[in-house]
């Protein structure tokens, strides 16, 4: 089956939904590498659509963990609050979800729910991707899943990230075997979507610019 990638979206669901119009669901599953808040306008519904798209295409979507997700749920938790992701675009999203604490309680559940990593036997994504580090699986590492920047670890397949923006195209690796496809929506550049066949191959990129209205 062919996967359709979505980078880090950032509260841009106007952009958003322009991407998935070229999501393919009877045929092609939808992973999505993290990051549905912080930073642009409306980070309560592009969760919502992520749970929704969920519940009407069972066992075709995949949303993964991102580092905004989970700095979100520490700020929420026991451990809260959390003045370094109010600071990293934190601040908006809590705006956003004044007067909807029932909106809010349900979207802390289904983040808690959410993968670090999706593959099959030629793609591995996730968030910021696998590099040489012990327990790239521990949240708070700062060379895991969710928190690496930099060159990635080679590791038999194509890895396919989000995590650090560029500037508005796929980042290739050829050395990791790595594409990075956080294009930078909340930058105002655009939001990628990446069909790739099962093998890991690229059959097609889709980058719409932001719209305006997604942006703070």
């Amino acid at each position: 089956m062919n996967v359709f990638a979505v980078g880090d979206v950032h509260g841009c669901y106007h952009t958003l939904l322009e991407v998935l119009q070229h999501w393919r669901p009877t045929e092609e599953l939808l992973v999505q590498t993290g990051d549905l808040v912080d930073r642009g306008r409306y980070a309560p519904e592009c969760v919502e659509l992520a749970r929704e798209l969920e519940g009407y295409y069972p066992g075709r979507t995949v949303f993964l963990l991102g580092n905004h997700e989970y700095e979100m749920q520490l700020h929420y938790g026991p451990q809260g609050p959390n003045p370094n992701w109010l600071r990293w675009g934190g601040r908006a999203t809590v705006q956003q979800y004044l007067g909807r604490p029932e909106l809010l309680e349900q979207h802390l559940s289904w983040l808690a729910g959410r993968p670090l990593f999706w593959e099959n036997d030629h793609l591995l994504l996730s968030h910021a991707g696998f590099a040489s580090t012990e327990a790239p699986l521990d949240l708070e590492n700062p060379n895991g899943v969710l928190w690496r920047r930099g060159p990635l670890l080679n590791v038999g397949k194509r890895q396919v990230i989000g995590h650090t923006p560029t500037d508005g195209q796929l980042a290739f690796d050829p050395a990791a075997n790595a594409v990075c496809i956080d294009t930078g929506a909340y930058l105002g550049q655009c939001l990628a979507g990446v069909r790739f066949s099962a093998t890991g191959e690229v059959l097609e990129e889709v980058l719409v610019p932001t719209h305006a209205t997604d942006l703070l």
